[in-house]
C-alpha cells in the first residue's frame, strides 16, 4: 500500500447534482421550496394526526410515523444539499459524512417497512373489518412501529461502520449529492466485495420482502372488493387505498432502479435523479397525497386552523 493510500480523510468533497454554475441559482430555489414544503407538510400531518382526536385510528398513526420517516429522510440530506449550491466547494467532515449515511439509510428502511405496515392495516380494516380494532391492537401498532425501528438502526449502522472501518485512498470526491453507500464503495482501497454484497443483499431483502407484503395485502383486499355488491363501498374501499398504492409505486420503483443492480451498472447521473426522487421529491409529496386526497385530514387541518384563527391576539 503506497503513502497515498495510508492518507487519513478528515472530510469528503460532494460534487453536487449540476456543475453548471449557471444552474446553481435555480436549482438552490427549487429545492429550498421542495424542502420548505416537505418540512411543513410532514410536520403539519404530525401535529394534525396528533391533536385531532377523530385521527387516532392505527392509519393515522402509521401515518403519522411516516410523515416523521420523511422528515428525517428529508432533513438528513436537504440542508446539506442546499449548501452545495451557494459555496465553491462543498466539503462534509468525515464523522458527519458517516453520521449522514447511518441516517439515511435508517430513514429509508423505516419508511419500507412502514408502507408495508399500512398496508397490512388497510388489508385488515377492509377483509376483517368487525376484528380490525382487536387485530389492530395498540400494542400490535406499536410492534409494527418500534420493531422496524430498530431493524433500520442494525442495518444503518452495520453498512456504515463496515463502510467507514474499511480503507479509503487518498481521493475524497464523492460523485453525488449526499454521502451514500455506492459512491463511498468506489473511494474505498481495500477490498469491497464483503460491503457490496451486504448493500445488495439487504437491499434486495428489504425492497422485495416488504413489496410482498404490500403485493399480497392488495390481492386480498382487491379480491373482497370485488365481492362486494354496493357500488359505494367499492368506491370507499379503493378511496382510502389510493394514496398508498401511489406512493407505494414511486418509491418502490425508484428504490428498485437504484439499489438492486450490481455497483458496475450505476451510471452517478442517472443515479442522482433517481436520489433526488427519494430524498427531495417523495418526502415532500407524501403530506400532500396523504392531505389533499383524505377528507378527514382537510377537515381536521381546517377545524385547527380556524381555532387558531379565534385566538386573541
Amino acid at each position: 500500500m503506497d503513502k497515498q493510500n495510508l492518507t487519513v480523510i478528515k472530510e469528503f468533497i460532494l460534487m453536487g447534482i449540476t456543475d453548471r454554475p449557471e444552474l446553481q441559482a435555480p436549482f438552490f430555489g427549487l429545492f429550498l421550496i421542495i424542502y420548505m414544503i416537505s418540512v411543513v407538510g410532514n410536520l403539519g400531518m404530525i401535529i394534525v394526526t396528533k391533536m385531532d382526536s377523530k385521527l387516532k385510528t392505527p392509519m393515522y398513526f402509521f401515518l403519522r410515523h411516516l410523515a416523521f420517516i420523511d422528515l428525517g429522510h428529508s432533513t438528513s440530506v436537504g440542508p446539506k444539499m442546499l449548501v452545495n449550491f451557494v459555496v465553491n466547494q462543498n466539503t462534509i467532515p468525515y464523522n458527519w459524512c458517516a453520521i449522514q449515511l447511518a441516517f439515511f439509510i435508517m430513514f429509508v428502511i423505516s419508511e419500507l417497512c412502514i408502507l408495508s405496515a399500512m398496508a397490512y392495516d388497510r388489508y385488515v380494516a377492509i377483509c376483517n373489518p368487525l376484528l380490525y380494532k382487536v387485530i389492530m391492537s395498540q400494542r400490535v401498532c406499536w410492534g409494527l412501529v418500534i420493531v422496524p425501528y430498530l431493524y433500520s438502526a442494525f442495518l444503518s449502522l452495520l453498512t456504515t461502520i463496515k463502510i467507514f472501518i474499511s480503507s479509503f485512498c487518498g481521493y475524497n470526491v464523492i460523485s453525488h449529492f449526499y454521502c451514500d453507500s455506492l459512491p463511498l464503495l468506489t473511494l474505498l482501497c481495500s477490498s469491497t466485495l464483503d460491503v457490496e454484497l451486504i448493500v445488495l443483499i439487504c437491499s434486495a431483502f428489504n425492497l422485495v420482502s416488504s413489496f410482498l407484503v404490500v403485493l399480497v395485502s392488495y390481492m386480498l383486499i382487491l379480491a373482497t372488493i370485488l365481492r362486494m355488491n354496493s357500488a359505494e363501498g367499492r368506491y370507499k374501499a379503493f378511496s382510502t387505498c389510493g394514496s398508498h398504492l401511489i406512493v407505494v409505486f414511486v418509491l418502490y420503483g425508484t428504490l428498485f432502479f437504484m439499489y438492486v443492480q450490481p455497483k458496475s451498472s450505476h451510471s452517478f447521473d442517472t443515479d442522482k435523479m433517481a436520489s433526488v426522487f427519494y430524498t427531495a421529491i417523495i418526502p415532500m409529496l407524501n403530506p400532500l397525497i396523504y392531505s389533499l386526497r383524505n377528507k378527514e385530514v382537510k377537515g381536521a387541518l381546517h377545524k385547527i386552523l380556524k381555532n387558531l384563527c379565534k385566538i386573541p391576539v
